[in-house]
């Protein structure tokens, strides 16, 4: 017993004080640092989203040309698909073949796509069509489908 105790023991007192604050519950703490993150430049010889992205301005005029009328389909969740397979797409299981399409988001914008056929994984949108909507590359953006 005693050698459980002289283990504990320095375990206990270095625990103690883990739980103690500088403030009082009548002080808050300092407010969180509202510093604006830096742009971090891309290791020489990387490949950017843009040097992916080797659709044309005709080609993403036409796509944000897109009618906002269509058959819906549903809405999915997408992720950002394999940026080397090249157009402006949408694959998910809401189509069972290749078919022409519209991404609509929740802002209004939209995109014309192929709707493409996915039978495992989740919905996934090309490269080019994040580009073309204004996207983030790592945004999840919930997009009404419309098929044309």
């Amino acid at each position: 017993m005693s050698r459980v105790a002289l283990v504990l023991a320095p375990i206990t007192l270095a625990l103690s004080g883990c739980d103690q604050t500088p403030f009082s519950p009548a002080t808050p703490p300092p407010a969180a640092s509202q510093a604006t993150p830096q742009r971090i430049a891309p290791p020489a010889g990387s490949r950017t989203a843009a040097a992916f992205d080797r659709t044309s301005a005709a080609e993403k005029a036409a796509a944000l040309a897109a009618p906002a009328s269509g058959t819906p389909l549903g809405q999915v969740t997408a992720s950002l698909g394999n940026p080397s397979e090249q157009g402006f797409w949408l694959r998910s299981a809401l189509v069972k073949e290749k078919r022409a399409g519209v991404v609509k988001l929740a802002s209004g914008k939209t995109a014309q796509v192929d709707l493409l056929p996915l039978s495992g994984g989740g919905p996934q949108l090309s490269l080019a069509a994040y580009r073309a909507l204004g996207l983030n590359l790592t945004d999840l953006p919930r997009v009404t489908v419309l098929a044309r």
